[in-house]
């Protein structure tokens, strides 16, 4: 076979409408040997990951989370550690005090909330994962004593308001910060240094014996558009950003239709 790995962002690419993993697609994915690496990329922390991976039925793959910000060998060895600067995750904090955006803090394995409201239940059912529940600044104190910081932070709330927030820290901060809107109520934030395609980057040199060209790679949002360069193939599902489809050397059907499922099949037939 041509390829020798899959690398897959997660939401709105490789969960279906119920936010899951098709019978379909874990079908597909088990058809392969069982030494083929299937290698999650998301801007989700690991916890939020591993089950997806058990659901699979795959075990101890590498993980690369929050963006490429932290990336996993599979083993659980840390590969790659970058984070934004506590100060700087201060300023966001500040800067968002007299509005009325949800902040969520994320550090490795670790995920802080300060408001046990609609933004916060709505993470903890979709990741599937519980959070720590603690002032943010009180997690700014945290971080400063060991001069750490966070691998992402997320900002949800009303579109007008995400969207000023944009703006304030494109504008300050376009040179240190990746800036990722996920949908219209959603920022996420993270290390301007790191992608997915960097993590992966990683995670080929460490354990296996074949390039990016070697890899398969499935996404939808901006986010996904370096990884999907930067493989062998890259493939945009049908619900993708524009952008992304632009650079994509494939689109599939939308992920609600089991598009990756669909190139895994087709991929299959060419053993």
């Amino acid at each position: 076979m041509k390829y020798k790995a899959i690398c897959s962002d997660i939401d709105g690419t490789l969960l279906n409408s119920i936010r899951d993993l098709s019978p379909r697609l874990v079908q597909a994915v088990n058809r392969f040997p069982e030494k083929f690496p299937v290698i999650l990329a998301s801007s989700r922390m690991p916890d939020a990951m591993r089950h997806l991976v058990t659901d699979l039925r795959k075990h101890s793959q590498p993980l690369i989370a929050y963006n490429g910000g932290f990336v996993l060998s599979s083993v659980g060895e840390i590969l790659e550690d970058v984070s934004i600067p506590v100060a700087l995750v201060e300023k966001i904090l500040r800067l968002t005090e007299k509005s009325d955006i949800h902040i969520s803090l994320y550090q490795g394995e670790n995920w802080y909330e300060e408001k046990d409201d609609y933004w916060s239940q709505r993470e903890v059912k979709n990741t599937k994962v519980q959070c720590t529940w603690m002032k943010g600044l009180d997690v700014v104190d945290l971080w400063s004593k060991d001069n750490s910081g966070a691998h992402k932070v997320m900002c949800m709330g009303d579109s007008n308001e995400i969207n000023w927030l944009f703006g304030e820290l494109h504008f300050a901060h376009a040179n240190d910060l990746h800036l990722y809107r996920s949908s219209d109520t959603y920022l996420e934030i993270a290390p301007k240094a790191i992608s997915k395609a960097t993590g992966l980057r990683k995670i080929l040199a460490h354990e296996y014996e074949f390039e990016m060209e070697s890899v398969i790679a499935f996404g939808d949002n901006y986010n996904d558009i370096d990884l999907l360069q930067s493989v062998g193939w890259g493939v945009a599902v049908e619900n993708a950003k524009p952008e992304v489809k632009a650079v994509a050397k494939e689109i599939t059907l939308h992920h609600k239709e089991d598009g990756v499922a669909a190139v895994l099949e087709k991929l299959l037939l060419q053993v």
